[in-house]
């Protein structure tokens, strides 16, 4: 199955590598290097799913999941943070913010592209998907 995925992202190396991995696997990659542009071309391009670094410039990624999921033409679209946060409680910060995935940084390039693709598959509703690979 391929999808079209919205990538926030606006680190431009973090941006090739998780674009090269999914382009790879048959997926067609959006970019945006702001939240405010995510939203943006979330809202005219309709993503099957949406990968949301939290530290964005400007509007952090807490707040680009917030006001996706308030849009009722989106709420629906899984996002899955990838982020370098990894205290104890960013997980959970991300989730509550509307992210239904987490996936730390770095990325691993070995399980990237399958964890990405679990998020594409229905799951039984309520049940929330955590694509976090232990270290």
């Amino acid at each position: 199955m391929t999808a079209r995925i919205l990538l926030i992202e606006d680190n431009p190396q973090n941006r090739y590598l998780t674009r090269f991995l999914l382009e790879q696997r048959g997926h067609t990659i959006l970019q945006a290097e702001t939240g405010p542009e995510g939203l943006e071309l979330a809202a005219t391009a309709r993503p099957d799913l949406i990968l949301l670094d939290i530290q964005l410039p400007g509007m952090d990624g807490h707040a680009v999941a917030r006001a996706l999921k308030s849009d009722p033409h989106l709420r629906t679209i899984p996002i899955i943070a990838v982020t370098s946060y990894a205290m104890v409680g960013d997980r959970e910060q991300c989730l509550a913010a509307g992210a239904e995935g987490y996936i730390e940084k770095p990325i691993n390039p070995e399980s990237f592209v399958a964890e990405v693709e679990r998020f594409l598959l229905p799951s039984p509703k309520g049940i929330v998907h955590d694509a976090r690979v232990d270290r």
